[in-house]
Order: C-alpha cells, then structure tokens, then sequence
C-alpha cells in the first residue's frame, strides 16, 4: 500500500492522516508533511491530531518525525491508534511522550 496523507480543520484542531506504511520508501514524504502539518496547525493555533488509524507500519524514524513535529512548537497529538501502531508505540514508550486519543 503507497503512503498518503490528507489534512482536515476542524474545532481548533488541524488533523493529519496518514495512509500506508512509513516505510524506507515513504519517510522523506512523512516527514515533510507531518512538519508542514505541525507548522499550519501552530500558524492557525491549532493542536495537530495524528489520526493513525490508516497507518499499518510505522520506522523508528517515523517516531522521529513525530518529535521533529512537536518541536515546532504546536501540542501533538495522537489518535486512534491500530493494534500494530499501539504496540509500536508502547515498545518505543512514545505513549508516554504523546497524548493519545482513543
């Protein structure tokens, strides 16, 4: 499955939704626009929602791309995890770096 994303405004909050696999191929375009996302939603005042739920797979240097995000300086947060992004999450314990919204 190819990786995409889509954004959506909604409530004060501007989310991101990822499609696919993060994966050695997709990074660079993760990275670019979950940032892009980050720096929108800290422009409008908004808190960026990561909505996981399409993601199957996730690289360890997509939860640096999380991190890079939250350092623009806008509240991150994570939503809807699936049973493998949870598990990537709880074993990289970003769960504990991120709000996540069931």
């Amino acid at each position: 499955m190819a990786f995409s994303s889509t954004l959506a405004k909604s409530d004060g909050r501007l989310t991101y939704i990822p499609a696919g696999r993060v994966d050695l191929e997709s990074i660079e375009a993760f990275t670019t626009s979950v940032v892009a996302a980050a720096r929108e939603a800290k422009a409008d005042t908004a808190v960026l929602v990561v909505d996981l739920s399409q993601l199957a797979f996730m690289i360890s240097r997509g939860l640096r791309a999380l991190t890079l995000a939250q350092r623009e300086g806008v509240t991150v947060k994570l939503a809807r995890p699936n049973e493998d992004m949870t598990d990537i999450l709880q074993i990289s314990r970003y769960d504990k770096l991120f709000e996540i919204e069931a």
